[in-house]
């Protein structure tokens, strides 16, 4: 009877109840009377970052970045060797600690330009060393960083010219010691020259001696005061104005562009100023002061970008307490967050253009050589002559076990 009742073609004959059928057997003969509510769609940090408009340029960049610092921390771990040179035994029991994860062997084979494989003439094992041509890239590097000593010495002075106290903690210097382009020495080869400017009060915190407001002006400023005198705009339309550079394919709603304006002309107490002097009240006033901050932050790297993460260890120091990613997020036209690379990096909308840097220095411009070996891969690859490159290493081991 049942097989007759609710056979295919009698419920091809009653269509308008086969809904209810299917409801009944869905959630069971005691539940289809029962209202379901529906939950209302999250709106969080978390919902907003996966749903921004994509910049595939900067995302890709960010992923050949990632195989460059993977490339330089296996480069640290080789050179910590006496021979400059380590067995592919030995590196993979190191891959996880530099965050490889694919076999060491198929890694390095990647890049023939930055690592040389090779069967050593004694031990008859698998070796790696750096080719000459990275060598020569990493010390031309720290060259540049060297020989641009009174930027780093004026760039430490910014950054604790916008702390609150005068004050950084050493330890989260040390952390973005790359991307402010300092040497891994910094506290022993740039401090003592600065003795007049910096002081050391506590082993773990730098202190500024004395505040040159020559340097209290945010790279942002002067932004505003080029488009004043290049452009013809109104002091109203420039004076409190951000650069705004939206990805491509980005949507814009309808009043979109009426809250941009208000926003842009909105007064606010400058990343400089001391917020003491005039406190803020407004919780918008307030966001743009750390948007200001931020931007000066980003300025001050060398590329224009820095791990979201490591943004913690300067929200209490630069007044920037509140949750930074999702302030970020509600700025797309100013910053940009990529999840590639393994890690969330803060990137400046404003400093890139197809990937590259607009203003480039010295130290950008080898870390983009770097990059290029990277990009290159196994194109290019010239042959070794083997057996006196064999001859090379031997003697060169005999020589220093010697």
């Amino acid at each position: 009877m049942a097989s007759i009742l609710f056979g295919h073609r009698n419920l091809c004959v009653f269509p308008l109840r086969r809904h209810i059928l299917d409801e009944v057997y869905q959630h069971g003969p005691y539940n289809c009377t029962i209202q379901r509510r529906w939950k209302k769609p999250v709106d969080s940090a978390r919902t907003r970052l996966e749903g921004r408009t994509r910049d595939h340029k900067l995302d890709k960049l960010m992923i050949q970045l990632k195989n460059l610092r993977l490339a330089l921390d296996l480069h640290e771990l080789i050179s910590q060797q006496r021979n400059k040179y380590a067995s592919l035994q030995l590196l993979s029991r190191w891959r996880h600690e530099v965050g490889l994860n694919i076999e060491i062997g198929a890694f390095l084979k990647k890049y023939p330009h930055i690592f040389d494989i090779y069967v050593h003439p004694i031990k008859r094992n698998e070796c790696c060393k750096v080719t000459p041509k990275m060598s020569e890239l990493i010390a031309q590097e720290d060259a540049s960083i060297r020989e641009n000593e009174p930027a780093i010495a004026k760039r430490l002075k910014k950054l604790l010219t916008l702390s609150k106290d005068g004050t950084l903690n050493m330890h989260a210097l040390w952390l973005v010691r790359r991307e402010l382009g300092l040497p891994d020495d910094y506290r022993c080869s740039i401090l003592p020259n600065h003795q007049s400017d910096f002081s050391l009060s506590s082993p773990d915190t730098l202190t500024l001696i004395t505040r040159d407001e020559n340097l209290a002006v945010a790279d942002v400023e002067e932004w505003r005061a080029k488009e004043y005198t290049e452009k013809w705009l109104a002091e109203s339309e420039t004076k409190y104005a951000f650069p705004i550079n939206f990805p491509t394919g980005f949507k814009i709603e309808k009043g979109f562009r009426g809250k941009l304006g208000n926003w842009q002309r909105l007064p606010y107490t400058k990343a400089y100023e001391k917020n003491e002097l005039h406190p803020i009240r407004n919780i918008e006033r307030l966001e743009k002061r750390i948007v200001g901050i931020l931007h000066e932050l980003l300025s001050l790297t060398i590329e224009k970008m820095i791990p979201l993460e490591r943004l913690s260890h300067f929200r209490k120091p630069f007044e920037m307490e509140v949750n930074l990613r999702e302030l970020i997020l509600k700025h797309p036209g100013i910053f940009y967050i990529s999840t590639k690379g393994s890690t969330q990096t803060v990137l400046l909308r404003e400093s890139y253009s197809k990937g590259c840097l607009v203003h480039p220095n010295p130290v950008y411009n080898v870390r983009r050589k770097m990059l290029g070996l990277i990009l290159s891969g196994c194109c290019g690859v010239d042959e070794m002559d083997s057996p006196l490159w064999f001859s090379e290493e031997y003697n060169q081991e005999s020589s220093n076990e010697s």
